[in-house]
């Protein structure tokens, strides 16, 4: 029989999977795998609670849909980990591979985008804020979305607060019939020194009557826009600690699911070789 060394793959008799690696990798992918399946129930069971009309009314911008989709594709990305590692299948696991290097890439890509088209940026958010506003009263989760946004930035709309004149209950034209006619949103009120345990959510009624000072001493005039850009600018260390520990799982499953395929190689290049030269022993 040829000796150990002869075929590229066959030099090592004792050429295994490492366990190790395989149930490192199983474990990681489970852990979310089981993140997926909460992300979609939740999703799922968000939009099940809503009115037909309002569920179709706004699936661009629809917080439970965007988790359904991000909990549908984590899913099937990691049920191709998950299942690929244990049975040591080679196409699962290429595909798990590829699937989280191409999401790596293309969350890097919009992160470049995202910095050297800053403007363009800009005004894709404000257009999505201004979207969000249109559709403010027909999706509660949304609603909640942007009350608690407009809260914690101490904002009003996207560019100034009577953007809210974009959404037909709030909009401040002489025929509309609604009780809102140019008010704003309840979150859109400088509460910081009300002491009240009640919080009066007709505070924001008739503000879009008054002038930009004159509307300042009752609610926040300026957009949310301006404050996240700020908010972004105060926070870069949080933000990029944040886009690493993204990165760091997604580059620990690429090298895990890299060294178990060449490792399942190896043994398979190995096996063929003995098979090879067990019936061929003059080789």
């Amino acid at each position: 029989m040829g000796g150990r060394g002869g075929a590229p793959g066959s030099g090592d008799d004792y050429s295994f999977v490492s366990p190790v690696v395989k149930y490192l990798l199983f474990l990681f992918n489970f852990i979310f795998w089981i993140c997926s399946l909460v992300m979609v129930a939740i999703g799922v069971f968000a939009r099940l609670m809503k009115h037909a009309e309002a569920a179709l009314a706004c699936l661009a911008v629809d917080p439970a849909v965007m988790l359904m989709v991000v909990g549908f594709l984590m899913f099937i990305i990691t049920f191709c980990g998950c299942v690929g590692s244990l049975r040591e299948n080679i196409c699962l696991l290429q595909t798990f591979c590829i699937c989280l290097t191409v999401i790596f890439l293309l969350q890097l890509i919009a992160g470049i985008l995202g910095f050297v088209f800053a403007d363009k940026s800009r005004d894709r958010v404000t257009w999505m804020i201004n979207n969000a506003i249109v559709h403010y009263r027909e999706d509660i989760d949304l609603q909640n979305l942007i009350d608690f946004g407009q809260r914690e930035f101490g904002c009003c709309g996207a560019v100034t607060y009577t953007d809210w004149s974009q959404n037909m209950y709030f909009n401040c034209t002489q025929d509309n019939p609604s009780n809102e006619r140019c008010s704003v949103p309840f979150s859109c009120c400088n509460l910081s020194e009300d002491k009240q345990v009640v919080i009066n959510t007709m505070c924001g009624a008739g503000m879009q009557h008054l002038e930009y000072i004159e509307a300042g001493d009752h609610i926040y005039t300026n957009g949310c826009i301006d404050k996240l850009v700020n908010w972004i600018h105060s926070n870069m260390f949080l933000l990029g600690g944040v886009a690493l520990g993204l990165a760091i799982p997604q580059l620990v499953g690429i090298l895990l699911s890299q060294i178990l395929i060449n490792q399942i190689k190896d043994q398979i290049a190995l096996q063929n070789y003995n098979l090879k030269h067990r019936s061929d022993p003059w080789s």
